[in-house]
């Protein structure tokens, strides 16, 4: 027992003076069981290869510059999904929080799309606009759309009353109101939106790029799969894995804390 709190306390401390660690030491023993099973021969290496086959077909797809593009055609594609779908989400959803008669209105219609999954849309958008980008371009918009709306719509009608209340009586306007006391009190939740619509937009650009796509880190592994290649497929889906956990661990969920303490409400 000593041994392991001596351990726990090393790994404390060192994970403190480099918080990156943090990040890395828990797929350690992770990718020491993969190897152990893969070098043990449990499975045929054309059914399960080991971290180096992954690592030499990284290199390899890296040197040939396929890996590179695919990745940056599903990157450029999510980006531009996720700025549509901001710019649409909450707009929208601090008019459904600030006004009863939008909230009337369109929170039937958002409960009722929002029950339709983005891949059902595939086969008419298949009629209307083939396959391509806009077809791609509209599954995320469709995605991030509703965490990003209904997370806004959350946040507004959570800042208290009273604060839009008192700003009135010093003489702010209606539109100073919004901008300094609705929109700053409602941030965290749009952030929390944000956080979680990219997390679904990523999941719907890789199942869109299998079903339609024509290149893209989804592209790639279903490629992979008519040449029964699963070293290619795993290597897709950790690089898959890895880039949400970058973006989701580095950048959205500490701007979703800093938010959150900026205007005194706590996040885990």
């Amino acid at each position: 027992m000593n041994v392991l709190l001596q351990c726990w306390s090393g790994y404390v401390r060192l994970t403190q003076r480099w918080p990156g660690l943090a990040a890395i030491v828990p797929f350690i023993p992770v990718v020491a069981l993969w190897t152990a099973v893969t070098e043990a021969g449990v499975f045929p290496r054309a059914f399960l290869p080991g971290p180096l086959d992954v690592v030499r077909s990284f290199v390899t797809l890296t040197y040939k510059g396929i890996l590179p593009d695919y990745l940056q055609d599903s990157l450029i594609r999510l980006f531009t999904g996720a700025a549509l779908g901001m710019a649409l989400g909450i707009p929208l959803g601090i008019l459904i929080g600030t006004s009863r008669w939008a909230h009337r209105i369109c929170w039937p219609v958002l409960l009722f799309f929002q029950a339709i999954g983005d891949i059902a849309w595939l086969p008419i958008l298949l009629i209307w606009f083939g396959f391509g980008l806009t077809t791609m371009t509209f599954v995320i918009v469709y995605t991030v759309l509703f965490p990003v709306v209904l997370n806004t719509v959350l946040g507004v009608e959570s800042v208290p009353r009273d604060l839009a209340r008192a700003a009135r009586s010093l003489g702010a306007s209606p539109a100073r109101v919004l901008w300094e006391v609705t929109v700053p009190g409602a941030l965290p939740n749009i952030i929390t939106g944000l956080r979680n619509g990219l997390g679904y937009g990523w999941r719907a650009l890789i199942a869109v790029e299998i079903i339609v796509g024509t290149s893209g880190i989804g592209f790639m592994m279903f490629d992979a799969r008519r040449a029964g290649s699963t070293t290619e497929i795993l290597l897709g889906m950790i690089i898959l894995g890895l880039l949400w956990y970058i973006v989701d661990a580095w950048i959205l969920a500490p701007l979703e804390r800093a938010t959150g303490q900026r205007w005194g409400l706590v996040t885990s």
